[in-house]
């Protein structure tokens, strides 16, 4: 399969939500990219339920449990781990068939996620290195 589609899609798309979001003023507030974080996370178990796996859909529960709280402890404390776990749910994508059979997912699904994740993740931290001082409130 060709990974080229789904990596631009996903990187294209992520950075029309993030320009998107900022033009409306969506990302001033603090939840908007813990969000972001929660609903990428939450596909995989979508995805076993789709395929009717119980067995994957315990195991993607229990990552996106990981990502939950990370989404949950950075929206309250510093956003930058946010940007990391979203940099992080990327890099997971890539390694996401290694660790748990979940028939569900379409095959394209973690090269476009990974891309749209690594996008989301560095344009929230070029964000806040652009913004010094506001970490804390965008």
């Amino acid at each position: 399969m060709m990974l080229a589609a789904p990596i631009l899609i996903g990187t294209g798309l992520a950075l029309a939500v993030a320009a998107g979001a900022g033009a409306a003023g969506l990302d001033r507030e603090r939840a908007f990219y813990p969000t972001v974080l929660i609903v990428v996370a939450s596909y995989y178990d979508l995805f076993a339920v789709l395929g009717g796996s119980p067995g994957a859909l315990v195991v993607e529960l229990a990552v996106t449990a990981v990502f939950v709280t990370a989404a949950v402890v950075g929206f309250r404390r510093n956003l930058w781990i946010v940007a990391a776990a979203l940099a992080l749910h990327g890099l997971f994508d890539l390694v996401h068939g290694g660790v748990v059979r979940n028939p569900g997912m379409p095959a394209w699904w973690p090269a476009f996620c990974s891309s749209y994740d690594l996008a989301a993740g560095a344009w929230l931290a070029w964000r806040m290195r652009s913004m010094v001082g506001v970490e804390r409130s965008c």
